[in-house]
Formats: structure tokens, sequence, C-alpha cells
């Protein structure tokens, strides 16, 4: 008997893609459970085949009839297969990190047990979202939620085979700049978080390294930290603690975007090329490949420095010639920060990306990055501060300040990109329109002039039809304008929109920390900890500080190059603009004659 399926979602078809729209609620007759790639082959009730994603359809029992209750969707399946693994990893993570930190001996266990229920929820350390993941994680209850939600949620990279990852589709989205901007918040964009959006894409944080006892006591308590091979030193500078950066910087342009295919020709994809400056040796990519490179970059380094997410995934038009431009050129911007970052940019995981030789050295390379244990809080443990230890009222009020900072700068980014937005429909909409609407009026005019029979108002009418044409010339102008300058301010904003929707967390991860030291008297006093541990908590606070100090440097010199530029380039456009406008309406009216 055929196996049946009721859609769960609706999901159109990409035109010469080899797939099946479907609606919600519909029964398709599944005739290939397994194509690969997250894709199943099904038949509609009209007798159409053609691909569906296997997440948006529920199986139904062999006697056909939808039950809800059974559970037994594909998508489903696939979760307590996932789950098994996850709930094993995450056991042997803990086990781990209880050995690190004293076999199971976590103070504030039992301190936090004999405080008052509102210990969770109060201001301090239970209510501040920590590491990496909650950037991209904050409103998720648990890992239910996390691990399942709706198929169009981004669910990280696939921890099976190498080459069956999630195919390159998500939920459908506009590759025009208007919609995409207003897809996020009121006074966001789609790079907002920086898809704005992103706080919806979820991911399983126990599926990382680092990331299974969450908290910085993992850092803060740890009996004693392994001396890393990797070491990420700290100096101080002319503006105060800075990152070193390395003698030679490089960019990595990427271009080429090509369509290549799988499974026989049923599945397309897109391929980017991507050319280090400094090797100038091209490699190949898809975008779940730098969805990958996100991940794993989030994952390390995102208690510690901003990793600004991907431009949005989506299915429909994802093969047409302006989204892969768009995505092109963000993909470009999202590389060439991560170039100009002296951590990122160093480390082993970002240049494996850009020089590996062949698909056994991609293979090798991505499996030791997602092995590695040096993740999350545990980045700290590779930082050397070279100065002096920070005392804790200092270190609080350097974290209050950049958090007074961030929040204030998003703020005022998100109030540019709401102007921005208004400005840019406005010319490309009502304002042209009102320019055709005078030329096309001074034009009538002309006519009726002309309908007179009058022998001496020929170059008059002339002159008046002439300035009827050159505004709806203007009309033009208007509409093209923002494409060469408010474009590029904008998408300025959307990446710093991006940049400042990861601070909350790696401030909470902070404050949290400096919660727990605050904490340590009480822990010392009822001999939870020792004042040793005290001592060492401190330290490791101060060089979490160092950390916070230098990425705000060089966040701040970024922030001051790119306004600087950007602000120059959109006063330059609109100065040419109104320039060419002038010269237009000069040549109209040099047609007048002078009476």
């Amino acid at each position: 008997m055929a196996t049946k399926a009721r859609v769960m979602y609706d999901f159109a078809a990409e035109p010469g893609n080899n797939e099946l729209t479907v609606n919600e609620g519909e029964i398709i007759t599944i005739t290939n459970p397994d194509v690969g790639g997250g894709w199943l082959e099904g038949r509609n009730i009209k007798g159409e085949r053609g691909l569906v994603p296997t997440d948006y359809v529920e199986i139904l029992p062999s006697d056909g009839k939808d039950q809800f209750s059974c559970g037994n969707s594909v998508a489903d399946q696939a979760f307590l297969d996932s789950l098994s693994a996850s709930t094993a990893q995450a056991s042997s993570s803990a086990a781990s990190n209880n050995h690190q930190i004293g076999s199971g001996n976590d103070p504030w266990s039992a301190w936090s047990a004999s405080k008052s229920g509102n210990w969770e929820s109060s201001e301090g350390w239970g209510a501040q979202p920590e590491g990496a993941g909650a950037q991209r994680n904050t409103n998720t209850p648990n890992n239910w939620d996390t691990a399942f939600g709706h198929p169009q949620a981004y669910q990280g990279p696939a921890t099976g085979d190498d080459d069956d990852w999630d195919e390159d589709w998500d939920g459908p989205k506009s590759s025009s700049y208007f919609k995409d901007s207003e897809s996020a918040d009121a006074g966001g964009s789609q790079r907002g978080n920086s898809r704005a959006s992103s706080s919806s894409m979820k991911i399983p944080l126990n599926k990382f390294p680092g990331f299974a006892k969450p908290g910085t006591e993992q850092y803060l308590l740890a009996k004693q930290l392994a001396k890393p091979k990797e070491k990420i030193p700290i100096i101080v500078g002319d503006y105060g603690p800075m990152w070193v950066y390395p003698t030679s910087t490089f960019d990595c342009v990427v271009a080429d975007p090509r369509k290549g295919s799988k499974m026989y020709g049923l599945k397309s994809y897109i391929e980017y090329q991507l050319t280090p400056t400094n090797t100038n040796r091209s490699v190949n990519h898809r975008y779940k490949h730098f969805d990958w490179l996100y991940e794993r970059l989030l994952v390390k380094f995102g208690s510690a420095i901003p990793i600004p997410s991907l431009p949005d995934k989506q299915v429909t038009g994802r093969f047409e010639e302006e989204f892969i431009k768009m995505r092109m050129e963000r993909l470009q911007a999202w590389m060439t920060r991560m170039c100009r970052h002296p951590v990122i940019s160093e480390s082993e995981v970002f240049q494996q990306f850009l020089n590996f030789r062949d698909e056994k050295e991609w293979k090798t390379g991505k499996r030791k990055a997602e092995k590695d244990e040096l993740a999350g809080v545990m980045i700290f443990s590779t930082m050397e501060p070279e100065a002096p230890d920070l005392d804790l009222v200092e270190i609080e009020q350097k974290c209050e300040a950049v958090g007074k900072f961030t929040k204030a700068m998003d703020d005022g980014v998100k109030e540019l990109l709401t102007v921005g937005q208004e400005h840019w429909k406005r010319c490309t909409g009502p304002l042209p329109k009102e320019y055709q609407k005078i030329g096309k009026a001074l034009q009538s005019l002309a006519t009726v002039f002309s309908s007179s029979g009058y022998q001496g108002e020929t170059d008059l009418n002339d002159a008046i039809t002439e300035a009827g044409k050159t505004y709806e010339e203007i009309a033009s102008l208007v509409a093209e304008q923002p494409k060469k300058d408010l474009h590029f301010l904008m998408e300025c904003n959307h990446e710093y929109k991006g940049f400042l929707g990861c601070f909350p967390d790696i401030i909470g991860t902070h404050k949290g920390a400096i919660e727990k030291v605050k904490e340590s008297d009480k822990l010392v006093a009822t001999s939870k900890i020792t004042p040793q541990d005290k001592q060492n908590m401190v330290k490791r606070v101060s060089t979490m500080s160092y950390a916070l100090q230098a990425e705000m440097n060089h966040f701040h010199s970024n922030r001051i190059y790119d306004y600087n530029s950007v602000i120059r380039l959109y006063l330059e456009q609109q100065v040419q603009f109104y320039e060419t406008i002038a010269e237009k309406l000069r040549q109209a009216l040099s047609r007048f004659p002078v009476m």
C-alpha cells in the first residue's frame, strides 16, 4: 500500500527545479521517501510528481487516516534520532565539565537552591543570556523548541555525514531591498541581528562542545586551565587594550556565482568563488558552507566577539539574478568583515575555509573544527593580557559603559534605518510620480496653447514642452538615485545592526561573571570555594574585561572608518544628483524666450 503524507506547511516550487507545489492540509502520496538532502518525492491528487522538503510533511498511519496524536512525521523521527545523540553528547560534555570544575561540586547549585524562587528571574546571573549561542537563541525555553521548531527555522549544520547537509533553502524571502528590510522589526532590517529575524533562527546548543553546561563557571571555576596551543595576546596601546594585528592584512573576493546541480540534476544550488588577496588561489563554496563557517565562528568566538549573521536563505527566487547579486554583495561584505578582524582572520577554522586544497583536506579540517573544545566561554582561556589585573569596580564600570554605548548606538542605527526606508519608498514611489504629473501637466498645457492658432507663441510652447520632458527625466533620476547612495548607507547600517544585536548576550556573559565574583565572598565563608578559587575568579574576569575592551577598540576604529566613508559617499552622490537636476533645469530654462 502506498505511503500517504499530510502537508504541514505551504511550499511553492521553484520553476525548473523538479519541485512540487503543495498546500497545508493536502494529502500526497510518497513515491520516494529518501531522495536525499532533506527532500522526498511525492505525487498529488492531480497526478503531478515532484520534490517536497521532508520536514514539510507528516507521514500518515498505514490506514491512511490523519491522526495528529501519532507523532510520526518525518521531522519527528529525525528529531527523536538526533535527540538520543544530543543527549549522549550533552552527558559526555557535562561529565567532562564536572571533572574540570570539580567532580560536579558546583558551589552555585547549592547556593541557588537556598535562594528564593526569584533568583533566576532577577536581573542577576540567571536572567542574563550567556555564551555565543545566545546571540542566535535568546527566546528558546528548552531544547525541544530549539531542535524541533517550524522547519523553516534554521536547525544548524548537520552533524551526520559531511555530504548530507541541509539543502540550500529556507523560508521564502524576497531579494528586493525593501521587502528584506520590512521583514525585520519596525526600525530594523533584514540583517538586524544581523537577520533581525535571527532571533527565530534557533540553534540546539548541546550540539556544540563547551555549551552542554552553560555558564561562565565553566571558565571561572576550572581548577587549572590547560595551556592551549592557540594564544590570543592582548596588548595595551594608545587607546587602551587591543588585539594584536597581523603584519599583513588580506581581503577575500566573492565572485563568479555559478549554478550547479546534484542528485542527477534533480537539485540545483549556487556556488561562489572565493579568492583571498594574499594567496590569489581560489576555492569554491556554497551558501551552506558559509553558514557552517558562521556557526563555527559563533560557537568558538561568540562569547567575546560579535559575529553578525549571514544574509538570509530563501526558497523561491533563489536563482533569480537580482537575488544572486544581492546575496553575493552581502556575502562579500560579511567576508570582508571577518578578514578585517585580527582574531577571526588568523583563526585556524577561517584559514582552513579559505585555503583547503582538496575534499579530503576540507573534511578533515571541518571535523577538527567541530571537535574544538576551546569554544564558548573557554575561548577566554586562550587570551593573555599583557597588563596588570583589574579590580572588580573598574571591570564593572567598563562593562556598563560598553552596554550603554552599544544600546544607544543600536537605537540610533534603527532610527536611521527607519528614516532611510521611508525615504527610499518615497523616492521610488510617490515622489517620481509627482514629478511625472508636473511634466505631463506642462506638456498638456503646451498642447492647449498650440491649439490657439496664434502665430507668435511657437517658441514658448516648445519651451514648455521641453520643461515637461525635463520633469519626466527628473522623475527617473529620483527613482534611481537611492541605488547610488542610500543603498550603501543602508547596507552599512544593516551590518552594524547585526553587530549590535550580538552585544546584549556578550554583555550578559560579562555581567554574569561579575555577579559570580560578587557572590564568591559568601561562598568562601561557607567553604563552598577556597580563597585561591576566588582569586582565580577575579583574575579570569579581568581577562574577560580586557577582551571586551580590546574588542570595543576594534569596533570603534572600524565604526569611525566605515561611517566616515559611507556618509562621504552618500553626500558626494547627493551633490552630483542635485547638480545633474540643476543642470537639466538650467537647460530647460534657456529655451524660454527673453521678453
